[in-house]
């Protein structure tokens, strides 16, 4: 059984869901998501042979949240993850990531190569750092329609989402499944804000329940604030990973994604995706590609990934 406890990691609080027991295994959740994200993975791997633990990260759910923007830093980020492995009472761990959760996944590793066995990024590749901060790239392109630039306003994305969370969360899961086949880029009308423009099917798909829905709006009665602020640090993330410039993630590694995904079609992504089994020397097998799964990866196609997922750490662990 998931067992859930809070645990004082690098200076907060999080919240955290464990079962099994041997080698860790972190699962790390994207936006707008939660623990509860990994559901469908705790009892394979944790007969697997392996320790599952998914936190609430910093902002999210249950866990503390910072009302300093600063205090959302990709270096905070990973400092979460460094600690919570300490905090276990373990040297290493295996690191999983999906969405947001894979830059902090991919980032870990390329940071405390000591401290990552492996590492799996779900949706969202690793992140190769490019030559102009990306808020500034993505707003020269799209005229500031960009969802990442729409997040960076101060209070605006969190007042819209806020209005009606479990709406806002059904739009979100809905709009970006495998179910709503038409991939674009995330632009936002500016005026209307961006959910004007999502779907919100009656029925929702046949990998989210009403239950899961209700745990997952539960989880944001805090608001959005915190959950936006990641994106608020994606320049300043540029900024303090320009030692790393050129550094290569040489830890084992798996990348999983959908081919139904709006994320790994952002510009230059498809290319990047394509060269990654050379640009990674340690890449586990080629991209993991899931026909008609969209971006909620590891919900959407939960046997496929975590098979993938068992096959990687077991490969790892030599058993």
């Amino acid at each position: 059984m998931v067992e859930h406890r809070m645990i004082d990691v690098n200076g907060i609080r999080l919240h955290i869901a464990e079962q099994g027991e041997g080698p860790l295994v972190v699962l790390l959740h994207g936006f707008p998501e939660s623990w509860h994200s990994w559901r469908h993975q705790f009892d394979p791997l944790a007969e697997a042979g392996f320790r599952v633990v998914a936190p609430d990260q910093r902002g999210y759910g249950s866990s503390d949240h910072p009302a300093d923007v600063g205090a959302y830093s990709i270096f905070h980020l990973v400092g979460d993850v460094v600690g919570l492995i300490q905090a276990l009472g373990e040297r290493r761990a295996y690191v999983v990531g999906h969405d947001w959760g894979a830059p902090v996944a991919w980032h870990t590793a390329l940071l405390r190569p000591d401290m990552v066995l492996g590492v799996a990024g779900l949706s969202v590749a690793p992140s190769f750092r490019g030559p102009v901060p990306p808020l500034a790239a993505m707003d020269k392109q799209f005229g500031g329609r960009f969802y990442w630039n729409y997040f960076n306003r101060p209070g605006v994305a969190d007042a819209e989402f806020a209005r009606d969370t479990r709406t806002t969360l059904r739009k979100f899961l809905c709009s970006a499944s495998g179910d709503h086949p038409e991939v674009r880029q995330p632009l936002v009308d500016l005026e209307r804000g961006w959910l004007a423009d999502m779907s919100d099917p009656e029925v929702l798909p046949p990998w989210l329940t009403e239950e899961d829905l209700d745990s997952l709006t539960g989880s944001f009665s805090q608001g959005f604030t915190g959950a936006l602020n990641w994106y608020r640090n994606l320049d300043r993330n540029w900024e303090l990973t320009a030692p790393w410039q050129g550094a290569l993630v040489t830890r084992p590694a798996l990348y999983v994604y959908g081919d139904r995904d709006p994320v790994p079609a952002f510009p230059g992504m498809p290319e990047l995706i394509e060269r990654l089994p050379a640009l990674m020397p340690n890449l586990h097998r080629k991209p993991v590609k899931l026909a008609g799964c969209g971006h909620w990866t590891q919900q959407e196609r939960p046997a496929e990934v975590t098979e993938a997922l068992v096959d990687f750490l077991r490969a790892c662990s030599g058993s």
